[in-house]
């Protein structure tokens, strides 16, 4: 488990590419046969990708966690974003079609995850973080989502958000998930950007051809920076620095955030011409 360390404000304007993607990058989450555990401080978050192929692959708990199980003292977001899979906790077995999620809360056991077809394998992203209390496991159907459409062709920035765990819908104790669509023809996602000092986020990009790349704006407003980001790679982003993205082709992301709060529209909107 790869560990990412909490960077003040003022550190990034000594940062080079190299050392920039070194903080806040997660690279190539999704891997055939293998999962990819990210640990960062702040929150204490976990992110991860399993692509199990021929063979099931239990989730480890990694040592860091003291843990006798994953999800002992932790709730765990699951979007699968490849092909038809299936989540085994204890006696219950989950089947997820491609865009399906799960919530597990609490205490569950530790989730099993297989594909259906190990040539178009499931590829499954995970986001953790602690919980105070136990929440029921839930599956969230795609089919069954309503998207709210925000942003227009005019700005570039048109886009449908669908809420996946998120109060009134999946009850969970501290994460909010969800996945965003950007329309044909649109490169912007978050534009105007926003900051949320009471939570951090993550993203994980996906749905990018082999030879498109998503720019990542990160940073305070008035000292923003960059990150190239390809498919299956996310982004940690701290409560002081915006997120948001331009692509030069088709793509979509997982969001999702823990801390102090779920209110999804808890956020400091930062008006475009702020941008330094």
């Amino acid at each position: 488990m790869h560990h990412y360390h909490d960077v003040h404000p003022t550190d990034l304007s000594h940062l080079d590419s190299a050392q920039l993607r070194g903080r806040f990058l997660i690279p190539s989450l999704f891997n055939r046969g293998t999962q990819n555990l990210s640990y960062w401080d702040v929150d204490r978050t976990v992110v991860g990708g399993v692509v199990p192929a021929e063979t099931p692959i239990k989730l480890e708990t990694p040592a860091n966690l003291a843990a006798a199980s994953f999800c002992e003292r932790r709730e765990l977001g699951i979007i699968n974003l490849g092909g038809v899979g299936s989540v085994e906790v204890g006696a219950e077995i989950y089947h997820l079609g491609p865009d399906d999620g799960l919530y597990l809360g609490r205490g569950s056991a530790t989730p099993i995850f297989s594909s259906e077809d190990p040539a178009n394998p499931a590829q499954f992203y995970l986001l953790s973080y602690p919980a105070h209390t136990a929440y029921p496991t839930r599956v969230v159907r795609f089919a069954d989502l309503v998207g709210t459409e925000l942003g227009s062709a005019t700005t570039a920035n048109e886009r449908t958000i669908y809420k996946y765990i998120a109060p009134g819908l999946v009850e969970s104790c501290q994460l909010v998930m969800g996945f965003t669509i950007i329309a044909e023809g649109s490169v912007w996602n978050t534009m105007p950007p926003h900051t949320h000092l009471r939570r951090s986020e993550v993203y994980c990009y996906c749905r990018l051809s082999p030879e498109s790349v998503v720019m990542h704006f990160m940073g305070p407003p008035d000292q923003t920076r960059h990150l190239v980001v390809r498919d299956g790679d996310a982004v940690i982003s701290p409560s002081w620095s915006i997120h948001a993205g331009a692509g030069t082709g088709a793509y979509a992301f997982v969001w999702g955030m823990g801390g102090e709060n779920q209110e999804f529209s808890d956020m400091d909107v930062v008006a475009i011409s702020e941008l330094n």
